[in-house]
């Protein structure tokens, strides 16, 4: 007599082991949370079922189970875009979609379930893992529920299966074929039988083990069987009548009225088997635990790709350096960038976290925060410079150089934080911003030029809300309150009704009212008058562009504006209040906040006015939506760069955005670097960086590099006036060491500054072919060898080549062991 292999008590065994492996997981990773989603199209009663059992055991393990239930009139695309939703959602670790569907409509059931990922294919049946199991990549690919439930159940028997023979009856794609696979690879000889099989009942007799999936009621009887084999019967029947789920449990049966058999006749095959499986309460319990078992190891699978997300396999660009060097944009074009869809999986970005903008350039999802969430921020490091001068510093060059050298050479994982640049500066004196020589971001045309349409939504913003200044002035100037406030609050389908944005300016003015006809005539007034005071109005108009003939207009000068003209002015889109706001911002919600609350004027009474009382700060948003995500980049070395935000630092902080920082702290890992760049010189860059976005943020740096340059310093030391496009007087290409010397104490106030903020400085020499031994000597003479913020100076020349050299000279390896293994 057969011993009963019971799968009610085995899943339940398998279930228990899963809610406590859960369990264990969310106590060193409280974030951790498997999730389930189930589609199911239309209503079939039996896949409600179904549907129900397997939310109600994932419950009680701790799996998230979702339902997506899609009605009957779904059309296929329908189907497909929800399944897309879900392989793009971080939540979802497994997705099955149930079968019959439920439909009015043609639908290709393999095209469905082909578009599930293949690591979310927790059912296993997409076509990619259906390959790895038929080829043995076990390791490498998901099981189907039903049959790595069967080989549990034969394995808890403690039959061997390598080197016996194991008929399998029945080939469909769900059972049998993988069954058959999946015995095979753990080394038994398979034979798999079918409708068509010749002498059916004598190879089924040749079985150690039978596994039976064939759809026929009490199919297999005792003559069939070989004595002492191992029967797992996967069937499910109803007698007389009606399909039913081999996961329904007895009471289900009990409450039908009618009798649930397999395909194997149980009360004979018991007397010769050596174990069987019953009907119900066999295979169809394990079904589930199998799910829920594949769901978890796919949750692990995600939370180990975040726990390894800073092992990068970055392929650097090898640098083909000529002398002479050519121009800055001679070597940008020489250079052939990465796809940079290829650099972001580089850098472990997933496919739905980056929204390509052609093939060198492309959007990050804010999502990645959340993704990474239990990842360590890397090192962060704050380039910045001395008091500027018309040579510059090369602060830019500096930080993608430093990049290069870190990432392309030392091979650490490292990103590039930079400003997206203006194109008043772009096509004035100063050119762009893309570093110089060998050290720059490419392409350099979509660096310096319109990028991703981030500086164009600022100026759609802020113009919109400059023409709702205005117009807002001459409907208070020419309407009474009555037909004002018709028109703030109209009548639709003879109702009238506030929106959020109304009920937030009620609140402000202390209204507590949610009717608008129960508004009185002195709130009415209230509500509709921001009354300005034109000689307090400081939002202007903007665009990126320098036309110092738009510095001062006169606007209101047609026949239909009545005479409301008034005087007022174009500035640079980087000046925006919204680009600073954009720098600072840390979500969608908190970028929402802030342009609410942006002043744009005081009434007559004095009151601020912002653009919340405008009523224009949602459509604001909507036009930023975009902006907000960093714009992903490359050096000329292959090398990630986020270019993001562009304030100036004169009126503004001067830094790229908080989000950049966040994003690339966490895809660089503990162990990696940012490095990311202050505007202006230290005195007023590096401590804004200090005062306000290291204070918005909460991020604490490791470390400030100050660049400088020997000419630099000897403008500083008292050295003659440079004019731009005149060629630099003797003094800047002849050896000096007292102008030098006495340069020296610029770049020591800014180090004694950096270094009241508690972070290491580390100066770095931007070198250049006039430059000498002697003066490069000068800086730890002048400084004080006992400094201990002194680090030796770095050359990066990048008007020559043989200078990029870093990585290879041991300096930047000086600077990951001054004070960068831990916060400040």
């Amino acid at each position: 007599m057969a011993q009963l292999l019971s799968g009610k008590e085995v899943s339940e065994d398998i279930r228990q082991k899963i809610k406590s492996e859960i369990e264990h997981l969310q106590k060193r990773y409280p974030a951790f949370k498997p999730g389930l989603a189930i589609v199911q199209v239309g209503g079939r009663e039996d896949s409600n079922v179904y549907i129900g059992q397997k939310v109600k055991n994932a419950a009680v393990v701790g799996v998230d189970a979702r339902h997506v239930k899609l009605p009957n009139t779904a059309t296929q695309q329908e189907i497909l875009e929800a399944v897309q939703r879900l392989n793009e959602d971080p939540a979802v670790h497994g997705i099955i979609v149930q079968l019959p569907l439920d439909t009015t409509n043609q639908v290709d059931t393999h095209l469905v379930t082909n578009a599930i990922r293949p690591e979310k294919d927790v059912d296993g049946l997409h076509q990619e893992n259906a390959g790895k199991l038929a080829r043995g990549d076990l390791a490498d690919c998901i099981i189907p529920c039903t049959p790595r439930g069967c080989l549990e159940l034969i394995s808890r028997t403690g039959v061997d299966v390598a080197g016996k023979t194991a008929v399998v009856l029945g080939r469909s794609k769900i059972v049998g074929a993988p069954m058959s696979n999946l015995l095979t690879w753990n080394h038994a000889t398979v034979t798999v039988c079918h409708s068509k099989t010749v002498n059916l009942p004598d190879i089924v007799r040749t079985a150690d083990i039978l596994v039976v999936a064939i759809g026929k009621s009490q199919m297999v009887k005792k003559d069939w069987v070989k004595p002492g084999a191992v029967v797992i019967d996967c069937g499910i029947n109803s007698i007389p009548e009606s399909d039913y789920c081999e996961e329904m449990d007895e009471d289900a049966t009990k409450k039908s009225g009618k009798r649930l058999v397999g395909d194997v006749d149980f009360d004979e095959v018991k007397t010769v088997a050596s174990w069987i499986t019953p009907v119900p309460g066999g295979v169809g319990p394990m079904t589930v635990a199998m799910l829920l078992k594949n769901t978890l190891e796919q949750a692990k699978r995600a939370l180990n790709t975040v726990l390894e997300s800073s092992t990068w396999r970055l392929t650097p660009l090898e640098l083909k350096l000529k002398t002479p060097v050519p121009s800055d944009i001679d070597i940008a074009q020489a250079q052939t960038p990465k796809f940079i869809n290829k650099l972001a999986d580089e850098v472990n970005l997933l496919p739905e976290e980056v929204d390509l903008y052609g093939k060198k350039k492309a959007k990050v999802s804010l999502s990645v925060l959340d993704r990474l969430s239990a990842q360590p921020d890397g090192k962060y490091i704050v380039v910045t410079g001395i008091t500027p001068t018309p040579l510059g510093e090369g602060k830019s060059t500096t930080t993608i150089g430093l990049t290069q050298a870190i990432g392309a050479h030392l091979r650490r994982n490292v990103f590039a934080c930079v400003r997206q640049p203006s194109q008043g500066p772009t096509f004035g004196i100063k050119g762009g911003a893309a570093g110089g020589g060998y050290s720059q971001v490419i392409p350099m045309e979509e660096f310096n030029l319109h990028l991703t349409g981030d500086i164009h939504a600022i100026t759609a913003a802020n113009n919109l809300l400059a023409a709702q200044i205005d117009a807002r002035m001459f409907h208070e100037a020419t309407q009474t309150d009555e037909a004002l406030y018709k028109r703030l609050v109209p009548e639709s389908k003879g109702k009238r009704a506030f929106s959020k944005i109304q009920f937030r300016r009620l609140k402000k003015l202390g209204i507590d009212k949610t009717d608008p006809n129960s508004l009185t005539p002195e709130e009415v007034k209230k509500f509709v008058r921001l009354d300005f005071d034109q000689a307090t109005i400081t939002w202007q108009r903007v665009m990126d562009t320098n036309d110092r003939f738009l510095r001062s207009i006169t606007i209101g000068q047609g026949p239909q504006e009545k005479g409301k003209t008034r005087q007022c002015q174009f500035d640079i889109t980087v000046a925006s209040e919204i680009m600073a706001i954009l720098a600072l911002t840390t979500s969608l919600q908190d970028m929402r906040e802030r342009l609410g609350n942006m002043v744009v004027a005081s009434s007559k009474e004095g009151v601020p006015i912002t653009a919340d009382d405008l009523g224009v700060s949602g459509a604001l948003t909507v036009l930023m939506k975009d902006a907000i995500r960093p714009n992903l980049m490359q050096t000329l070395e292959g090398t990630p760069v986020f270019v993001h935000a562009g304030p100036f630092a004169n009126i503004a902080h001067g830094n790229s955005s908080i989000l950049a920082d966040k994003i690339a702290l966490k895809l660089v890992g503990e162990n990696g670097f940012v490095v990311t760049e202050a505007g202006f010189g230290a005195d007023i860059g590096m401590e804004k960086f200090f005062d306000i976005k290291c204070r918005y943020s909460g991020l604490v740096p490791n470390a400030v590099v100050l660049v400088a340059t020997i000419r630099a310093l000897k403008m500083h030391g008292g050295g003659p006036t440079v004019v731009a496009g005149v060629p630099l007087p003797k003094e800047y290409v002849e050896e000096n060491l007292e102008l030098l010397e006495k340069g020296f104490s610029n770049l020591q106030k800014q180090t004694e500054n950096a270094n009241k903020f508690g972070v290491p400085v580390v100066v770095a020499i931007n070198g250049f072919a006039t430059d000498t031994q002697t003066k490069e000597g000068a800086g730890p003479k002048v400084l004080g060898p006992g400094k201990k913020d002194w680090g030796k100076a770095v050359h990066l020349d990048q008007h020559n080549p043989d200078r990029l050299g870093m990585a290879q000279s041991g300096q930047v390896s000086q600077m990951f062991s001054n004070g960068f293994s831990k916060k400040q």
